[in-house]
């Protein structure tokens, strides 16, 4: 009789590697391979971003002003993942857009780019150079208020000397255009037969109120993975504060339309906070809340018997933030998300990792210990979608990227991330500024993050986050702390020079 074949362990459980006390990130430990028997495309990265609100793609782009507004947070929704716009801007100007993104029509310009005839060449240069495009409707006075008198493109301008030259010289006015209430099939239609790069939509007054691409049509036919509500409607989110004097703030973005509200303080065990949660479930109960941030037990207990529908976890690992040096308070980023990922868990609550997050082995690592989401905030803010301008930085193309606590972003508001008194004279900076590289747009980088994580989840033998969330608490998934030489040789090394990946290697 032959002897019952038993399979041998490797590594050790999640539990085992946090369980010493010492604080963890995610570079300090490695995942053991599992059984491959699927390939990458049949992974599924749908994910609980609250207990009511589900996403196709785990990933959230952080409420920072140089990370989401409405155009982040609508090229986000269209991947699968959900933008939590910033509020370091007025009630009336964020729950503007909030409207934008819940009124988005896929392959509709809602707010295009518009000159006055009297604008020049010049301004069309500046506006390619920072937007990439040059296809761009000319109105009476530069504004969607009133009537398209032309249209300037790269045909009327490549070959003018004159760089100052006044728009109404050389833009077209005879123009093609669709009514408003056109169709996508329908502008498709007129675009082919018209053989233009782009159509305007014009009212019964002829002021234009939107825009349509070609290449934005080739581009982005479908977007299945879409997260939308029940109304089919994209899905957003906004930042609220802790402040009493901002419950204006959570009544205008709630009627505006947001899905789920995030309560933004880098400390959310306060009282502040639990009065904000509390007057938001007792005013809105039909909108998820995300509360935080929080990295301990009592933390997360506090909140979860409060109400909060999810948990944002993280206080001091994003690249831009100083505080655990500042403060001397946080945690390391992975014991946190583990500790709280496993006791929320328990409650039906689940967590979103922000901080920390380099690049997709990151991302895979996160999810490996607990989180459902992630939240993104570098590795965003280079993108088209971002808030702010390109510019060359020692010859490398940049965009802005600041912390909420830096001196910039308080002084525009970001202190209430930090409850920073109104009017105070001292102020103790817990961030910083800085630029990050261009990454192009999400229409090309959410795929290659999302092909990524789904090999590595081929490559740890599970077929989905539940998954993978089932083999971390039974034990199945296998982890292996790594010292600082692992690190290294887990890294490019022993070369002379290297090029590295266009979106970096983490």
């Amino acid at each position: 009789m032959s002897e019952e074949w038993e399979m041998p362990t490797d590594g050790v459980t999640a539990q085992a590697l946090f369980e010493d006390g010492v604080g963890l990130s995610y570079d300090d430990y490695i995942l053991l391979p599992g059984f491959i028997d699927f390939h990458a495309t049949e992974v599924s990265l749908e994910t609980q971003l609250t207990r009511r609100i589900r996403l196709k793609r785990p990933l959230v782009s952080a409420p920072m002003d140089t990370v989401t507004e409405a155009e982040m947070a609508i090229g986000l929704a269209l991947q699968g993942g959900i933008g939590i716009l910033h509020y370091n801007n007025t009630a009336d100007e964020q729950a503007a857009m909030v409207r934008r993104v819940k009124r988005f029509e896929n392959g509709f310009i809602t707010d295009p780019v518009v000159l006055s005839p009297r604008h020049t060449v010049a301004d069309v240069d500046r506006i390619k150079r920072t937007h990439g495009f040059s296809g761009i409707p000319i109105t009476e006075d530069g504004s969607l208020q009133t009537r398209l008198v032309g249209m300037v493109t790269n045909r009327d301008i490549d070959f003018e000397k004159d760089r100052t030259r006044p728009l109404q010289q050389v833009m077209t006015t005879d123009l093609v255009t669709a009514p408003q209430g056109v169709t996508l099939s329908e502008a498709n239609r007129i675009l082919k037969e018209s053989k233009k790069g782009k159509l305007p939509v014009i009212d019964a007054e002829g002021r234009l109120v939107a825009l349509v691409s070609r290449n934005d049509l080739v581009k982005n036919k479908e977007f299945p993975e879409a997260a939308k509500d029940p109304r089919k409607q994209l899905l957003v989110g906004a930042a609220v504060s802790t402040r009493e004097e901002e419950r204006e703030r959570i009544d205008k973005v709630v009627a505006a339309g947001a899905d789920v509200l995030v309560i933004d303080a880098a400390q959310g065990y306060s009282k502040f906070e639990l009065e904000t949660l509390r007057y938001i479930k007792e005013h809105y109960p039909q909108v998820d809340v995300i509360a935080g941030n929080v990295v301990s037990l009592p933390q997360c207990d506090t909140l979860i018997r409060a109400g909060a529908d999810a948990l944002r976890i993280g206080m001091g690992p994003g690249s831009i933030c100083i505080t655990q040096n500042m403060m001397a308070v946080g945690r390391a980023q992975a014991s946190a998300v583990f500790r709280c990922a496993a006791f929320a868990r328990e409650r039906g609550v689940p967590v979103v990792a922000d901080g920390g997050i380099r690049g997709i082995g990151h991302i895979v690592k996160a999810l490996s210990i607990g989180a459902s989401a992630v939240m993104l905030g570098s590795l965003l803010a280079g993108t088209a979608e971002s808030p702010g301008e390109y510019f060359y930085e020692n010859g490398v193309r940049v965009k802005q990227y600041r912390g909420m606590a830096s001196l910039e972003a308080m002084s525009a508001g970001g202190g209430k991330r930090y409850l920073v008194e109104g009017g105070d004279s001292v102020q103790v900076p817990q961030g910083v500024s800085g630029t990050v590289v261009d990454k192009g747009s999400l229409t090309d980088y959410v795929p290659y993050l999302t092909r990524g994580i789904s090999q590595g989840f081929q490559d740890l033998g599970v077929r989905s986050i539940a998954a993978l969330h089932e083999a971390l608490y039974t034990g199945r998934l296998r982890f292996e702390r790594r010292t600082k030489a692992a690190q290294d040789e887990g890294s490019v090394h022993s070369l002379v020079s290297y090029r590295e990946p266009r979106w970096g290697i983490g």
